[in-house]
């Protein structure tokens, strides 16, 4: 059970890491706590159970469901469920390697495949890139799909409604412009560099003349 449940803590660390981010490499070397109402473990199964206010921490990391279930596959694969509660939905938060940024997930199911190397965010799945306090960026869908393999996610809004037969979802994206580095500034006393000479061109996508 030892070893089952350091594949838990394990599991997790990479679920975290599969998000479409820079994800704070500190976060790695740090402690990993879980606090729970319940532990359940099925040795036949091969799955360990959290169940009921779930809170899961490491580093800048924090995991909050109501059922946090994992299993591992004979080939040694790891696959990972986090449920949220009818109320209030699954959530995670990390922060963004050396900036002040924070990315943020919420859906009613977040599934885990070691095998597949994804991460699903699956009904009334949102996705928050954050400055500071500030939101900046928001995605909505059915589902988010994220890939670790080609580092790509992809979002389904068709799957909000959770039935074929029901209407079509939409994906929803809020994207704010990347804020001015300091440094693009002109200096003071600097005289402005003339921008290129715009050209015109009667056919779309052809280069000018």
């Amino acid at each position: 059970m030892k070893n089952h449940i350091l594949s838990l803590f394990l599991l997790l660390a990479v679920c975290a890491a599969g998000l479409p981010a820079y994800a704070e490499k500190a976060d790695r070397n740090k402690p990993m706590n879980i606090e729970a109402d319940t532990l359940r473990y099925d040795d036949v199964k091969q799955i360990t159970a959290f169940t009921g206010n779930v809170v899961l921490t490491k580093g800048s990391i924090v995991i909050r469901a109501h059922q946090i279930d994992v299993r591992q596959d004979p080939d040694g694969y790891q696959f990972g469920t986090i449920t949220g509660a009818p109320d209030k939905p699954a959530f995670f938060r990390q922060k963004r390697e050396a900036l002040d940024e924070f990315i943020e997930g919420e859906s009613e199911l977040i599934e885990y495949d070691g095998r597949a190397d994804t991460v699903k965010f699956i009904r009334s799945a949102v996705l928050r890139r954050l400055r500071g306090a500030a939101l900046a960026d928001e995605v909505t869908g059915g589902l988010i799909v994220y890939e670790n393999l080609t580092d790509t996610f992809s979002v389904d809004g068709s799957a909000a409604k959770g039935a074929a037969s029901g209407p079509v979802g939409r994906v929803r994206a809020m994207l704010t412009p990347k804020p001015e580095a300091a440094t693009s500034a002109p200096k003071a006393g600097a005289a402005p560099q003339p921008g290129p000479a715009l050209r015109s061109t009667t056919t779309l996508g052809s280069a000018p003349k």
